[in-house]
């Protein structure tokens, strides 16, 4: 064990034993310090570890969020400039990022593999918006928290699966063609499919969202596969500092809204971490099994399984500013992302251990 990753144990130890101490005293001053400390302390531990190293942006997440929800005024306003406004301009940066990072030959694939493609796009739009509505009207939800967990099934998978699918070994070229149809799918599919299935839970305006999921995705993606053209291997400083911009807007996205809605959160947090697993494992679920049933390869099975588990919090936490309701539509995405990212990587590792066949042959 590296000594780096030992340190950052035994800090985060003690620290959790005082916090430990401090709340069996009722000295809470000092405790959402520790426990935000104790989460950045368990990201460092896990940067520093091969093994762990994938888990340590989750944790340091986990960290975000703590800090939002003992602290919320840090990423509510600075001096008279609202800090949720800086969530569709970052989502945009992200977007532009993922841009760079696709190419025309990702949409080959709709060519070359145009069963899975086919078959995890239908799985995309129809398992996750119906489990959505489900699990929003089981559990009882207020409307637009609701809306809000029908929103992340509406919306389309993002980069985060196709690093699962990496490292689960699965499609590769798939995970990415899919990501990338479904995007560009998602200003027409998405809408339509929130009036299907929100509509009785808050006012869906279709035009105004198609145009909000253009402006937010569809132009920064087309500016960063111009720029990827333009520009591919020619600054790449660039190249390896846009995954941590991307990364650093992902995690101020959370903590913005996780201190906007955290009232909300003390509320039915529980309860909407509970909604996060139901709806993840499932998709998981299904996905897998509707591709198994369909004689789809163990490999593309695997994609098709992660790729509908797994949506893209961005969006959806960006449709949910646009329309207003950042506190309550966007808690789904905020809760929902990290739990994604969890999930994905311990089935990804779970499957990695477990080869497909044919896995490695040309």
């Amino acid at each position: 064990m590296k000594s780096a990753t030992k340190l950052s144990l035994i800090f985060a130890c003690i620290s959790a034993i005082i916090t430990i101490l401090l709340l069996m005293f009722n000295h809470y001053t000092w405790v959402g310090v520790l426990v935000v400390i104790i989460f950045f302390l368990l990201a460092i531990a896990a940067a520093s570890s091969i093994k762990y190293k994938r888990f340590s942006f989750t944790i340091l997440i986990f960290g975000i969020v703590s800090l939002a929800m003992f602290y919320p005024e840090l990423f509510i306003q600075i001096g008279d400039f609202n800090l949720k406004l800086l969530i569709v301009p970052l989502l945009q940066i992200i977007m532009f990022g993922m841009g760079t990072s696709m190419s025309l030959e990702d949409f080959k694939g709709v060519i070359n593999m145009p069963k899975g493609v086919l078959i995890g796009l239908i799985c995309q739009f129809t398992i996750m918006p119906v489990l959505g509505f489900s699990i929003a009207n089981l559990f009882g939800f207020r409307s637009e928290i609701a809306a809000g967990i029908v929103l992340i099934g509406c919306s389309p998978s993002g980069l985060a699966s196709n690093v699962m699918v990496y490292l689960a070994k699965a499609n590769l070229a798939l995970s990415i063609t899919l990501t990338s149809i479904a995007t560009l799918l998602a200003p027409f599919v998405t809408p339509f499919l929130m009036q299907t299935f929100a509509g009785e839970f808050i006012p869906i305006d279709v035009w105004q969202m198609m145009y909000s999921i253009v402006k937010m995705v569809i132009l920064p993606i087309i500016a960063g596969l111009l720029f990827n053209q333009l520009f591919h291997g020619k600054l790449a400083w660039l190249d390896k500092i846009l995954p941590k911009i991307s990364m650093g807007g992902i995690a101020l996205i959370i903590a913005i809204i996780t201190a906007a809605g955290r009232d909300n959160l003390l509320e039915i947090g529980l309860l909407l971490i509970l909604a996060a697993i139901i709806h993840n494992t499932v998709g998981y679920f299904l996905g897998y099994w509707s591709s198994r049933l369909l004689k789809m390869k163990e490999a593309d099975c695997r994609t098709i399984a992660l790729e509908v588990g797994m949506q893209n919090g961005g969006l959806a936490s960006g449709i949910a500013i646009e329309i207003g309701k950042v506190a309550t539509v966007g808690l789904a995405p905020a809760v929902f992302g990290p739990w994604m990212n969890i999930s994905g990587s311990a089935l990804a590792s779970w499957w990695r251990d477990k080869a497909p066949p044919g896995y490695g042959e040309k």
